[in-house]
């Protein structure tokens, strides 16, 4: 990495130059610099709606990038390491859908975990590939699914010799990392892509000590969360690619889905963002570290809650672990996560990431302080204190293996009817069932209802948790194949 040119920040500097000149436009937004919705330039501010801007020659265009854009996409790639890296404004999702709409068409296979986000489920809607599934294994203790095992994949690879890529989630939000450098050597021993959902991965590439990056590992692409522990605006991403990939054809599929009038907000904030973790990342993510690790022993210290960490490394299931995620099991303490995050947030007015059946995860990165950290371990000191209840029979499993009969595309657009939940054991499901986040699917469409996943959905309802994915909002009805 070019530390020197790592300064530069082409799409915010050609940004600042651009409101300088005062500019009369007759373009769009419609709100002309906020002149024409003042609550919304009083509510964001004069210089950001100043920038809301549309693409223009000073400025580039996303879409076909010659000069500022291009420039930063260099940088980008510069400070991630990889041969190139596009800027991305719909957010990991779309990284994650063009990663595997570039490398698969319809009828191929693709090998993955079962346990990854709706956006590599739904991208298998989109372009019709068959997903192989490699069951993770379970820690049942605290109720999380574990990273893919080399043996696993070897395992998949060899029944599915056919099969064009092997998608990866790493780290999982719960802090799990698979042998990446293992499974890249196996998929490129056997002609496959390697892909790499790194959303919760930025901080792999710029802090120390920490557990190997997609790109540093050999991976062809990965998608990258900038807006999540880099610091960038929501919404932001970066996809990155290594060099077996063509790049210009990767734009290509970018294209099909991404907008055309793309934000400048966003863009500038991943301009910004990785100039700021290319020459100060190393450091920040350093003191993220003592602060995740110092939260770690004082809730550790409380009692009846368990804050995990790199005692899960067992070298197959859970190779490493990135200790930046401050996951922490709350059945110790008779509450589950998604009870104690209730808590957090309505009586000690704290909002971690999210509470599941069995944990709580609070997303510690370069804005957080001591005193927050702080903050945070003395709540979750006086929940126990107020709330704790008898450790009985919590949630089973937050990951249920599924019974797959058809592809996610077969299912999605065949001839459905809807049926109660309650009734549909034995159905193939339509569409996808999931608690968001952390936006893993209960159900994928194609997959058998089963009874235990009934009862899963029941107890995610009853205690809270935000379910999303059918077409009844109210999570009554599935739609189910008919026949």
């Amino acid at each position: 990495m070019d530390k020197n040119w790592q300064k530069s920040a082409p799409i915010y500097t050609a940004l600042e130059n651009f409101r300088k000149r005062r500019v009369v436009p007759f373009d769009v937004p419609g709100h002309k610099r906020g002149r024409g919705n003042p609550e919304l330039r009083d509510f964001l501010g004069e210089k950001c709606v100043s920038v809301d801007v549309n693409s223009m020659k000073p400025l580039d265009n996303l879409c076909h990038p010659v000069s500022v854009v291009r420039e930063a996409e260099d940088l980008a790639a510069d400070a991630f390491g990889a041969s190139h890296a596009f800027l991305m404004v719909g957010g990991t999702t779309s990284a994650v859908q063009s990663m595997v709409l570039s490398v698969l068409k319809a009828n191929d296979k693709i090998i993955m975990p079962r346990n990854v986000h709706k956006s590599a489920i739904n991208a298998l809607v989109l372009c019709g590939a068959v997903p192989v599934y490699v069951e993770p294994e379970l820690n049942n203790e605290i109720g999380i699914a574990l990273g893919m095992e080399p043996e696993k994949v070897e395992q998949a690879v060899r029944e599915n010799p056919d099969a064009k890529a092997i998608l990866v989630n790493n780290p999982t939000y719960y802090g799990i990392c698979s042998d990446l450098k293992k499974i890249v050597e196996i998929g490129h021993r056997n002609g496959m892509k390697v892909l790499v959902d790194e959303a919760h991965g930025t901080h792999l590439y710029f802090g120390e000590n920490l557990p190997v990056s997609g790109m540093a590992a050999g991976a062809d692409m990965a998608a990258v969360s900038m807006h999540k522990s880099g610091g960038s605006l929501t919404q932001s991403s970066i996809l990155l690619t290594g060099p077996s990939v063509n790049a210009d054809y990767v734009r290509q599929i970018i294209n099909l889905t991404q907008t055309t009038s793309a934000s400048y907000l966003l863009l500038s904030s991943l301009d910004i963002s990785r100039r700021n973790l290319a020459l100060r990342g190393k450091e920040s993510f350093g003191k993220v570290v003592e602060m995740s690790e110092y939260a770690r022993d004082e809730i550790n210290s409380i009692g009846g809650y368990y804050a995990y960490g790199r005692e899960l490394i067992n070298g197959t299931s859970v190779y490493d672990f990135d200790v930046t995620k401050l996951a922490v099991y709350t059945g110790g303490i008779g509450l589950n996560g998604i009870e104690v995050y209730d808590l957090l947030r309505d009586e000690y007015d704290i909002q971690i990431e999210f509470g599941d059946l069995g944990n709580i995860l609070a997303y510690i990165s370069i804005g957080d302080r001591i005193r927050d950290i702080e903050r945070l371990v003395g709540a979750l000191a006086d929940i126990r204190r107020l709330y704790e209840k008898k450790s009985g029979a919590l949630a089973p499993a937050e990951y249920i293996n599924p019974t797959v009969v058809c592809t996610p595309q077969q299912a999605f657009y065949a001839d459905k009817v809807s049926v109660p939940v309650a009734e549909a054991a034995g159905r193939i499901c339509g569409e996808s069932v999931m608690c968001y986040p952390p936006g893993i699917p209960i159900l994928a469409p194609g997959e058998m209802v089963t009874k235990e996943i009934i009862d899963h959905i029941a107890y995610a309802k009853e205690k809270g948790c935000s379910l999303q994915g059918p077409e009844s909002m109210e999570i009554e009805s599935l739609k189910v194949l008919v026949g």
